[in-house]
């Protein structure tokens, strides 16, 4: 079977956009990345049921986000604004809306996706903020997405926060609770357990990932943390990407720094173990997807400008490299169609 998987990127070196492989789980072998579709800085991106691609953009000292028909590569339209382009983009399918980070302006935006799958900017929210590490000078927001019931979280890394607000029809933003996490955590990415009720933080800045409870009034709960590297490594490292397995029973991490796949096996109190550390075959793996069968993982590692691919042990969540050295210029952020 071939699956096809999408590669957003940097446009700083020798990149041009977007690029695509397919990952063949017979012979299981990832092809060499070809150029997709032209965009400056598509470092994040997602893929509508409908085929619309949308991805983070900009052009020159412009940034934000399109809408792209993901099977003729046409551009549906884009919303940009003075400064620098955000950091995550989402979908809420049942609400036709759009959602999107920016980690250096400290926003937090809103759009409505029109049956033409045009983009038209509904809400904004800034936040301020501060934490104590040098990265933390200001609010950073980092990522903004749904929870299980439908509503909106979005983590600030500048001021170790994760807010949550309730959204209505049109996009508009309320916000309901607010979890101050440990000083220095700096977290970046959540993903939720299968059961909604549980979810996994990741901190960039103490390379830590914590497990949060979810309530149905939106706050959430801080149960701990524990370390995505080992105890004794010294050098710079900033986790990354964050995922689930479809049963619940493995989280993984990518570590930028230490350069690994981080595997925990969730406990019966949905804590998590370390159960291994896995080199991720490049520099700097900023973002890793499992493909939709969950047998295969492929890691983007971002300064030595290769893709991964791993084999997954289902039953023990274990990961074994199959290969290596995939051409990809400048990527940061894997997506399976």
């Amino acid at each position: 079977m071939q699956e096809p998987v999408l590669f957003g990127t940097y446009t700083k070196k020798s990149s041009h956009g977007i690029y695509r492989a397919f990952l063949d789980t017979e012979t299981k072998t990832l092809s060499k990345p070809e150029l997709f579709l032209e965009v400056q800085n598509p470092t994040y991106l997602t893929l509508s049921p409908q085929k619309t691609l949308l991805t983070i953009s900009s052009q020159e000292t412009l940034g934000g986000i399109s809408s792209y028909n993901a099977t003729n590569q046409a551009l549906y339209n884009e919303v940009l604004f003075d400064g620098p382009n955000p950091c995550y983009v989402s979908l809420d399918e049942d609400r036709q809306l759009v959602y999107s980070a920016n980690y250096h302006k400290g926003e937090i935006l809103s759009y409505q996706l029109a049956a033409d799958q045009t983009l038209t900017l509904a809400d904004r929210v800034v936040k301020t903020g501060s934490g104590p590490l040098p990265e933390q000078t200001a609010a950073h927001m980092h990522y903004s997405d749904l929870t299980p019931d439908k509503r909106l979280v979005a983590i600030d890394l500048g001021a170790d926060t994760v807010y949550t607000f309730d959204v209505d029809s049109t996009g508009k933003l309320t916000e309901v609770a607010a979890l101050k996490v440990p000083a220095g955590f700096g977290p970046r990415h959540l993903v939720f357990a299968p059961n909604k009720q549980y979810a996994y933080l990741v901190g960039e800045l103490s390379s830590q990932v914590a497990t949060l409870r979810y309530h149905d009034d939106g706050h959430f709960d801080y149960l701990g943390a524990l370390k995505t590297i080992p105890a004794d490594w010294t050098e710079h490292n900033g986790a990354a990407a964050i995922r689930c397995s479809q049963d619940g029973k493995f989280v993984y991490v990518s570590n930028r720094g230490h350069n690994s796949l981080a595997v925990f096996t969730v406990q019966a109190d949905h804590s998590l173990t370390l159960s291994q550390l896995i080199s991720t075959a490049g520099e700097f793996p900023r973002d890793f997807a499992l493909d939709p069968s969950e047998h295969f993982v492929v890691v983007a590692n971002q300064n030595t400008d290769n893709a991964s691919l791993y084999e997954r042990d289902t039953t023990t969540g274990q990961l074994t490299l199959l290969q290596a050295d995939i051409a990809l210029p400048e990527g940061v952020c894997v997506c399976f169609e």
